[in-house]
């Protein structure tokens, strides 16, 4: 199935150039596909706020969607094989219902799996890598129309999931998995960043999030997700919310995961939003960077020092912890890292000044922008944050020789 209409991202600030957009049935179709065109990229959920997705206007846009959403379980060896169109919300309720369990998800349940640890993208905790870290093999069909298998212990498999699209169409993913859990939520208010212990705040519980809108001093909102297996923490440092809260200060909280510490299963706690709730649109752009966490507090107080710049522009920012993995392309690569994630109001022009001017502020914090968000750090600045960007880019060489994978945004980062 092909489409001919304007294709955009979810937020709307970009439309791709692509003419079409290709909606393959079968894996056969996809193959074929790959094969009869000269460059591919996938599309996703939609959720990245940049032109990673653009394969450019020759090129082949593809949503793997119609596909058949296959979730393997396998319980005796806590696995499970998801298709590449598969999203976080449908895995974690199959998944559960064979009574295990996902490591960690997103603030969001919607995104699709293989564009998410693609991109790097995480959720928080001290102890939790990215989403990626789950992967155990990645399956992908490449340009010649061959599926190539890579497993974890592989050398390559350091450059494979990680990949920003650049290897291949990613069909299928294998995860390890846990057995199930509860997790209950309590949010806090007004949390001060003097004098803040980050690191013990940050490890009170399983995930930790620190919301604030930069328009006072410190943090307004404190998300704390327990897991009902683990001690119950004291939190002495912000007061308990007396009503419901949404991340983005105003914001009605009917589509928020239940909060006051009542248990429910890991799906339904992790994630900020809950699945049911579909959002069709954002009104909304975002950004985000990740830096090594003994910076985290120095960082902070350097953002704090330039808060009248972003308050007018800033929805909500949430900071939160990530333990380090061994991508290479991977934000939290080799160092365990503190992310902060802004949401900024939709006007294209009026964010951007915005952004490089905190991009400025966290230079000096070898900050990684997240790769799927909006971020104006030169090509070069981010090659030199990637110790192993060149055996990526030999891995590229390997298994795309042609190029078709890449499109402006990838050879932008490759370059030499």
């Amino acid at each position: 199935m092909t489409e001919t209409a304007t294709v955009t991202n979810w937020a709307g600030n970009i439309t791709y150039t692509a003419k079409e957009l290709h909606r393959p049935r079968t894996l056969a179709a996809l193959r074929s596909l790959v094969a009869d065109s000269a460059r591919v990229r996938v599309l996703g959920s939609g959720h990245s706020f940049n032109e990673i997705a653009d394969p450019g206007a020759e090129g082949a846009l593809v949503s793997l969607a119609a596909l058949p959403p296959e979730v393997d379980v396998d319980t005796t060896a806590r696995t499970v094989r998801v298709s590449g169109g598969v999203r976080y919300a449908e895995l974690a309720r199959r998944v559960h219902d064979h009574g295990l369990a996902l490591p960690n998800m997103a603030s969001l349940p919607h995104i699709s799996v293989a564009g998410s640890v693609a991109t790097g993208t995480h959720g928080s905790g001290v102890g939790n890598a990215p989403l990626a870290a789950a992967v155990r093999e990645v399956e992908l069909v490449t340009g010649d129309g061959t599926t190539v298998t890579i497993g974890r212990g592989e050398e390559r498999f350091g450059g494979a999931v990680t990949s920003l699209g650049a290897l291949g169409v990613v069909t299928a993913l294998t995860l390890d998995l846990e057995p199930v859990f509860e997790v209950e939520q309590h949010v806090f208010t007004e949390l001060p960043l003097a004098g803040l212990d980050f690191e013990t705040v940050m490890a009170v519980a399983y995930s930790v999030s620190l919301f604030t809108d930069w328009r006072e001093p410190g943090f307004r909102q404190v998300w704390v997700k327990r897991r009902t297996d683990q001690p119950l923490p004291g939190f002495s440092w912000a007061a308990p919310a007396t009503e419901a809260l949404h991340p983005v200060p105003g914001m009605p909280a009917v589509n928020c995961t239940e909060q006051f510490g009542v248990p429910g299963p890991w799906h339904e706690r992790l994630p900020h939003f809950k699945a049911e709730f579909t959002p069709s649109s954002g009104a909304e752009l975002q950004s985000e960077y990740l830096m090594p966490r003994a910076y985290a507090v120095d960082a902070l107080h350097a953002l704090d020092a330039i808060r009248t710049v972003m308050a007018p522009v800033v929805q909500t920012c949430e900071v939160r912890a990530v333990a380090a993995d061994d991508q290479w392309l991977s934000p939290a690569y080799g160092r365990d890292s503190v992310a902060v994630h802004f949401t900024w109001v939709e006007d294209t022009a009026a964010v951007l000044p915005v952004v490089r001017r905190v991009e400025k502020t966290l230079e000096a914090f070898e900050a990684r922008p997240h790769w799927g968000k909006v971020f104006a750090v030169p090509g070069a600045v981010v090659r030199e944050r990637y110790p192993r960007l060149g055996d990526f880019r030999a891995l590229v060489k390997d298994l795309d020789p042609a190029g078709k994978f890449t499109n402006a945004f990838v050879q932008a980062i490759l370059r030499d």
